[in-house]
């Protein structure tokens, strides 16, 4: 018999032996209940959550199956209590439900309900969540206030006991929104992935979509909204995506036009379908939210909400407010770096689908990746500098290190003909090292139309080379860009490294491989940020190959 890749420990973490022949076989599993904490070059650490474990059991998992997995593939017998601590764990989820007391009225009264008093009891003598309840109606109810709803999915999550939200929704105005297949050269249709991501959310009513970038997140916003059928707003992360989700809209859709609106910093339209930037609803005047008369503008349907693990923390709180419209949110990693991801879950829903991005690398609907660390020294100079430094301003200097500036053109030199970015997080550094590879520049400071302008023409092929900040991790259709170099970032931000990789992961004419750099200064705290960044891609199967300066 053939020892498996995986030990699993009485502490829930678990030890993922990476040469094994059956360790990708093994991630893949472990993908769907655990996160990587660690990833050095042999042994991988994954933590078993509860987060994980429910959002597993909310995707339709049990126990047995994931107890089942740990067993297929471990290397020793999995402790007794991890099985069983499992199991306890998951089957917490839909103990407690939040229901109509009249399941025929969906006008009638929220109430929150359990077949086990002892929980119910529990619960509701919380100093936080009994204000959120009424008097109780029976052993095994009580009523909650409308307004409640949200706040009271996050304090049970916070307990220890998830809800499980079956009060169902508001329908909102109705509205007519078809797909449009297109004919010819533009025929498209949504991919079994994508179908499958849309039935599973249209199922549960609200949730989280996990998709890779580049494999149509935005196709999977559509099919949501043609699924619902209802006057729907669209949260984006700036103005650009915006107007990108417009235009797909428009091509994708029935949707014309007239039916479209923007509101953002630039434009206030509210039409039956309004896309809307994060920054404009969490902008204050005088102390106060002035663009929340958008959220009850229209009687909305659907509320989707793009990048979702970028959600500023001001709209959970407005969306807690919102629990009675449907909610879906689209991500490419439900990792939050502010440990909100239980918060995502009660106020936005659960995980509905995840599509692990090798299993679409290997449908060939995005590229192929290689990912590449180039360590690079200090001059004397600035190791000087580095040493004396306070914290925040050492990792600017190992992160700014002037030799990255000679290795980006080398690594350059190495992709003739190939569209490459260079990504990076400060902003001196990005304009002294433009200026060296005679490049544009494109920052938050740069106008919205010149940056639609310069972006245009590197999809075009004008230009083959941008130099570009922290405004293109998100939501930037890039698709002919192979070779991303990134110089700086902010800090261990591991959806940040995933974002920028995705910037490379749309398929290449003749299936060419993307390339992503990754320039880190040798033993200084550039290197310790790099390895928490490079987590999440390792947990989808990533590897970086490791390279000195002179390998280049």
């Amino acid at each position: 018999m053939t020892l498996g890749p995986l030990i699993v420990q009485s502490d829930h973490t678990v030890l993922l032996e990476v040469a094994h022949p059956d360790a990708e076989d093994a991630r893949h599993a472990l993908a769907v209940f655990a996160e990587l904490e660690r990833a050095p070059e042999h042994i991988h650490t994954y933590r078993v959550t509860r987060l994980g474990l429910w959002n597993a059991r909310a995707a339709g998992h049990t126990d047995e199956e994931i107890v089942a997995t740990l067993d297929r593939y471990a290397k020793f017998p999995v402790p007794s209590q991890v099985s069983s601590e499992i199991s306890e764990t998951m089957r917490r989820y839909g103990r407690l439900t939040i229901e109509r007391a009249d399941p025929d009225d969906p006008g009638s009264e929220l109430v929150l309900r359990s077949d086990e008093p002892a929980i119910l009891r529990e619960v509701s003598s919380a100093k936080k969540i009994a204000p959120l309840l009424g008097n109780r109606i029976d052993e095994r109810s009580y009523p909650v206030e409308a307004w409640a709803r949200g706040q009271l999915k996050q304090e049970l999550v916070a307990r220890g006991w998830p809800a499980e939200d079956l009060a169902g929704y508001t329908p909102g105005e109705a509205y007519d929104i078809e797909l449009e297949a297109g004919e010819g050269e533009n025929a498209w249709h949504l991919r079994d992935y994508q179908r499958k991501a849309v039935d599973a959310f249209a199922a549960g009513g609200s949730g989280v979509v996990v998709l890779p970038c580049g494999a149509g997140k935005t196709l999977v916003g559509a099919g949501a909204m043609a699924a619902i059928g209802a006057k729907t707003l669209i949260l984006v992360t700036n103005a650009v995506s915006a107007r990108q989700w417009r235009d797909e809209l428009l091509r994708r859709t029935t949707l014309t036009e007239d039916e479209i609106g923007e509101y953002s910093g630039q434009v206030k339209e509210v039409k039956p379908v309004t896309i809307a930037t994060y920054q404009i609803l969490t902008s204050r005047r005088k102390g106060e939210y002035s663009h929340l008369s958008l959220l009850n503008a229209q009687d909305w349907g659907l509320i989707v909400y793009d990048e979702v693990h970028l959600l500023p923390a001001p709209v959970f709180k407005l969306t807690a407010e919102l629990q009675a419209r449907r909610r879906i949110g689209l991500t490419a990693t439900l990792v939050r770096e502010d440990g909100r991801e239980g918060d995502v879950f009660s106020l936005i829903g659960p995980k509905r689908y995840d599509a692990p991005w090798k299993d679409i690398e290997a449908q060939g609907f995005i590229a192929p990746a290689a990912c590449f660390e180039v360590r690079v020294e200090l001059m004397e100079s600035e190791r000087y500098d580095y040493s004396v430094a306070e914290d925040q301003e050492r990792y600017r200097i190992a992160a700014s290190a002037t030799v990255k500036q000679q290795l980006a053109k080398r690594i350059i030199e190495r992709h003739p003909g190939e569209s490459v970015l260079v990504i990076g997080q400060y902003i001196d550094q990005l304009e002294a090292m433009a200026e060296a590879l005679r490049a544009p520049l494109i920052t938050g400071q740069t106008p919205v139309d010149e940056r639609e302008r310069l972006f245009q023409a590197f999809r075009t092929g004008e230009i083959q080379l941008l130099v570009v900040s922290k405004v293109a991790n998100f939501s930037v259709d890039l698709p002919d860009a192979s070779v991303a170099i990134q110089i700086s970032g902010s800090f261990g931000s591991r959806q940040e490294e995933a974002q920028r990789l995705g910037r490379l992961l749309r398929p290449k004419a003749k299936g060419l491989t993307a390339s992503f750099y990754t320039l880190v200064t040798r033993d200084t705290v550039d290197q310790d940020f790099a390895q928490n960044r490079q987590r999440f891609l390792a947990e989808q199967g990533y590897a970086y190959t490791i390279m000195n300066a002179d390998e280049v």
